[in-house]
């Protein structure tokens, strides 16, 4: 997957640099050298430093980093995570994309460390979804691990998840598994199965059914969680997901299951604010 990211960091200089940075072309002299300091302006988990660091390579090979605060850091007001020193250019033309790599996953990160935080003392993995920004996927899942989370599937390839669309095309929760395993089989892949359910009758059909390894309860309400729980009884891996919120995700862990995904660590989450600013 690091291919992804070699193409993700040039089509974003593509796209923000175009034909030249004109500002910095005519202002700045080509044998210009500087310093410049990534400033921390907000509390927060510091995420993107090993990200910054092919960023700033990949543009200019001479550029010098000395970092401070590494990744999963708590991080402050006034910190200094690090400095980068080398052609004042680069520095200019670096800076836009560093900076959003960066608070975007600080941002993921810190929101997922107080998810985290929020299930201490119990069992339950807080994990990501697929509600990623297009392009941004392996970041963005980076930063959730930053956090202290855990990531999902990274995408559709690499477990098999059957969800109600996929259930009802397939004309119900008997065929769809039967033809997943399969279709395993036949292409001769070890791929995690997991199934959704939307009610307790489903839960018995899947139990009635069995060969898969875990069981997303979808939408069930914090007392129906806790009696799937109990009927599954540790047969299978279990997972909530469906609406669950901050205020509501340890009422859910207490019931015992053992993942809940949260789409927010990564689709609605405001960067962490921090400057790269000449020292």
């Amino acid at each position: 997957m690091e291919n992804l990211i070699d193409d993700l960091i040039k089509l974003a200089f593509a796209e923000d640099i175009g034909d030249g940075d004109h500002t910095t072309l005519c202002c700045i002299p080509e044998d210009a050298m500087g310093k410049s300091k990534l400033l921390i302006k907000e509390e927060g988990i510091l995420a993107g430093v090993e990200m910054a660091q092919r960023i700033f390579k990949d543009f200019d090979p001479d550029l010098k980093m000395e970092i401070f605060i590494s990744d999963g850091t708590p991080v402050k007001p006034g910190d200094v995570a690090f400095t980068v020193e080398g052609k004042v250019r680069s520095l200019l033309q670096t800076e836009r994309l560093m900076l959003n790599v960066m608070q975007r996953m600080s941002g993921i990160a810190t929101v997922t460390n107080k998810y985290v935080k929020r299930l201490e003392g119990l069992h339950t993995k807080v994990l990501d979804t697929r509600k990623t920004t297009p392009g941004l996927r392996m970041i963005e899942k980076a930063a959730v691990k930053i956090g202290g989370g855990e990531n999902h599937r990274i995408g559709l390839f690499d477990m098999i998840l059957l969800k109600d669309n996929h259930i009802d095309f397939a004309g119900g929760i008997e065929n769809a598994i039967h033809r997943a395993k399969n279709y395993l089989k036949e292409k001769g892949k070890d791929l995690k199965i997991e199934i959704e359910v939307r009610d307790m009758d489903e839960l018995e059909e899947v139990m009635r059914i069995g060969g898969i390894d875990r069981i997303m309860l979808d939408n069930f309400t914090p007392e129906l969680t806790r009696k799937a729980v109990e009927r599954i009884g540790g047969k299978y891996e279990t997972e909530s997901s469906g609406g669950i919120t901050f205020d509501t995700i340890r009422d859910y862990a207490e019931c015992g299951v053992d993942f809940i995904s949260v789409g927010a660590l990564t689709h609605s989450v405001k960067g962490l604010d921090m400057s790269f600013k000449a020292c």
